[in-house]
């Protein structure tokens, strides 16, 4: 394998792996690695590490996309690559983890996939590598490309066979890598899972300005005058939220058990709670929720559902963080303060400060990037036609991508496809988990198994109407998650068993 001859590529390692284990992912919090995979021993398989296209960039860095290939010794004849998460730029151990934080499904390699994971092109999960046009398209979407090649090359040289079946899966900025994949390399996967897709990063990215900047307005000072960011939302205000929620909405679904499954029906307003958090914090979370909107009062980014995962400790940790000092440890101000003026505006600008970030004149700054970062193309012909399947997966209590956004974007596929004569349907299925944060976390059942829901549809016909799902939040109880449109509804019979609920 050291000795294979590839365009433009370095093989720097091969090596027969009969032990040991993977360690803790690398940016595992952003690419939604389950803890457990850090303690599975490995099966015996073969390692390839390589880089692709070596160079020296504009700003005299040096750049190339990394890859890392495990390869099985008793192959299922399947390839997956595991998609990244964040700004990428470290290769992560090729496993195929199932990309939820709290999933306990086996993963990918242990199945017997070969499995690749990439760098997306650049070093460093900062958004430094906007300086150079090459790593910024390799990041966007060039770098898939190049690594499923080599990949599958390195696959045929050593099993002396292709895959029979093709898989791409990750969650956040994997979950957008995944609907790339649809999009712009549909004759190269016939599977794909895209979890919490970051699918319109730019726009996005507009989005994270826009609360940053309410949410440091509304924040209160100290006793020396700082804005203390964290504290714009108190978690009694929070859980004030998620208490009138669930009061308003819990039922809805024909049980009150914490679990808003009719979550489009939930009709909660923040002025139902006002005596609780005041009309300052009413206005707040109004100014949020209903999405960044520029002076004409036109959405330049998603609204986002009231739900009852907002009042977790993972949707603190994006939105506002919980630094007691001058300077906050949000993710949304420590990953978009960056990202935005240095990888999506045009012309970058590194002193730029998007606390200033003007939503009339600057959001045209960002079409270039989007253009061909953002996966948001809904013609999916030559995937459908090849037999892919598609499987997205969204928490309703996303705080960093709307779930409004993913729900509306499926809805342009379901319509594209009507369009043309066909339904979107029979290669493709949306399902929103209820209370469910980032890539995991939150109060929801978020220990489900979508590979094995994909693998079911690509290798024996059978479309997945829903999930089995359990989690953590809910001790032993398990329900079905729903392919959208459709949600768990109450039937009858002992809360905690799936068989109580019916889609409808």
């Amino acid at each position: 394998m050291k000795n294979t001859k590839l365009y433009n590529t370095v093989i720097t390692n091969a090596q027969f792996v009969q032990s040991g284990s993977p360690g803790a992912g690398k940016n595992a919090a952003l690419t939604g690695t389950s803890a457990m995979i850090a303690k599975m021993q490995y099966k015996p398989h073969c390692l390839v590490q390589g880089e692709i296209e070596p160079r020296t960039g504009i700003d005299k860095k040096h750049y190339g996309t990394k890859f890392e290939l495990r390869l099985p010794q008793q192959w299922n004849k399947k390839f997956l690559f595991q998609g990244g998460g964040g700004l990428d730029g470290v290769v992560n151990a090729a496993v195929g983890g199932i990309p939820y934080h709290q999933s306990t499904a086996t993963p990918a390699l242990w199945r017997g996939y070969a499995v690749v994971s990439t760098d997306s092109g650049h070093e460093g999960s900062n958004a430094d590598f906007g300086a150079d046009q090459q790593a910024r398209v390799d990041y966007a979407y060039a770098a898939f490309g190049k690594v499923t090649v080599v990949a599958k090359q390195l696959i045929e040289a050593l099993y002396q066979a292709k895959p029979e079946h093709s898989v791409f899966m990750g969650c956040s900025n994997g979950g957008r890598e995944a609907l790339i994949a649809t999009q712009r390399y549909p004759t190269e996967f016939d599977g794909v899972i895209a979890g919490n897709p970051g699918f319109r990063l730019a726009y996005a990215a507009v989005g994270e300005a826009w609360d940053n900047q309410h949410f440091m307005q509304a924040a209160p000072t100290n006793n020396k005058g700082e804005k203390i960011f964290a504290n714009a939302l108190t978690q009694s205000d929070l859980d004030a939220v998620v208490n009138g929620v669930v009061k308003q909405c819990d039922a809805k679904d024909g049980l009150a058990d914490g679990i808003v499954n009719a979550w489009e029906s939930c009709d909660f307003k923040p002025e139902m709670v006002e005596n609780e958090i005041g009309k300052d914090k009413v206005a707040l979370l109004n100014a949020v929720f209903k999405g960044a909107k520029n002076s004409r009062g036109e959405n330049v980014y998603a609204s986002w559902p009231y739900d009852a995962g907002l009042a977790s400790d993972a949707w603190r940790s994006w939105k506002l963080g919980t630094s007691q000092t001058a300077t906050p440890n949000a993710n949304n101000i420590v990953l978009g303060a960056s990202a935005l003026p240095l990888y999506y505006m045009t012309p970058r600008d590194v002193n730029f400060d998007t606390m200033k970030f003007n939503f009339d004149t600057d959001v045209a700054k960002i079409a270039q990037m989007s253009a061909i970062t953002d996966a948001v193309a809904t013609d999916l012909g030559t995937f459908a036609s090849r037999g892919g399947k598609l499987i997205i997966v969204d928490g309703v209590s996303d705080p960093v991508f709307s779930a409004h956004d993913i729900r509306d974007y499926y809805k342009e596929i379901l319509a594209n496809a009507k369009a043309q004569g066909h339904d979107a349907t029979q290669y493709s299925r949306l399902f929103m988990v209820p209370g469910m944060n980032h890539c995991g976390d939150g109060v929801a059942m978020n220990n489900f198994d979508p590979l094995t829901a994909l693998e079911e549809w690509t290798d024996k016909g059978k479309a997945p109407d829903y999930m089995l799902a359990t989690g953590p939040s809910f001790p032993n109880k398990s329900q079905p998650i729903c392919a959208y449109p459709k949600v768990a509804t109450y039937v009858g019979g002992n809360k905690n068993k799936a068989t109580s609920f019916k889609c409808k």
